[in-house]
């Protein structure tokens, strides 16, 4: 029933997206709790979030159902479960709170930058390398829940794995990568967008 094209099917694009906003939660519980399964559930919470993400927008896309309702919630709950684990992993003392300040800022930055045009009709560019920043944000949680779930498995391979990743620090520069591209791409945003938004503060000048 949902995959005709009535009401229903009109709506999955939004329940997947809520539905992911829910999810992440049940997945900071996970990262907390004290369990031998807890790690490895937050991976593949992770995962099925990754995968409803990219279900949401194509089906949207590909069946006419783009909403000013899914424009908005789909990026916010991008950002949250992305917030939310990387502010996991400083509170777990994996990444410093230096990085996650500059994710946070950056997204909440352009976010609230892109609301502010969309409300006044104002065209808002998207950057070209934003997937780019999507992509090493993915990749850098992707790292530390797989690595954090391997400790949990009393295995000599993935003892010596998760060794070999303490020894040269590799989760930093993973999270490092993530925080560098977030930054860049917010940089992007302004720069490729720097008329609109000159036109946006002088008629907003005006308007006063």
């Amino acid at each position: 029933m949902l995959w005709k094209e009535d009401g229903k099917s009109k709506m999955l694009p939004n329940v997947l997206t809520i539905g992911r906003i829910l999810l992440t939660p049940v997945f900071i519980l996970c990262l907390f709790y004290e369990s031998p399964w807890s790690k490895s559930a937050a991976l593949a919470i992770f995962i099925i979030a990754s995968i409803t993400d990219a279900f949401d927008g194509h089906i949207a896309r590909k069946r006419n159902l783009v909403t000013r309702t899914g424009e908005f919630l789909d990026p916010l709950a991008d950002k949250i479960l992305v917030v939310s684990a990387f502010l996991s992993f400083a509170l777990l003392d994996k990444i410093p709170f230096w990085m996650v300040a500059l994710i946070v800022f950056r997204d909440l930055f352009v976010t609230g930058l892109r609301m502010l045009f969309l409300n006044n009709g104002i065209s808002f560019a998207t950057s070209k390398v934003a997937k780019t920043k999507t992509g090493a944000q993915i990749s850098a949680i992707f790292f530390v829940l797989a690595y954090l779930a391997l400790k949990t498995f009393p295995l000599i391979d993935a003892a010596r794995l998760t060794a070999f990743i303490d020894e040269f620090n590799l989760i930093w520069y993973a999270a490092f990568t993530a925080t560098f591209f977030t930054v860049y791409t917010g940089l992007n945003y302004l720069y490729i967008n720097r008329e609109a938004i000159e036109a946006f503060i002088n008629s907003s000048g005006r308007s006063e």
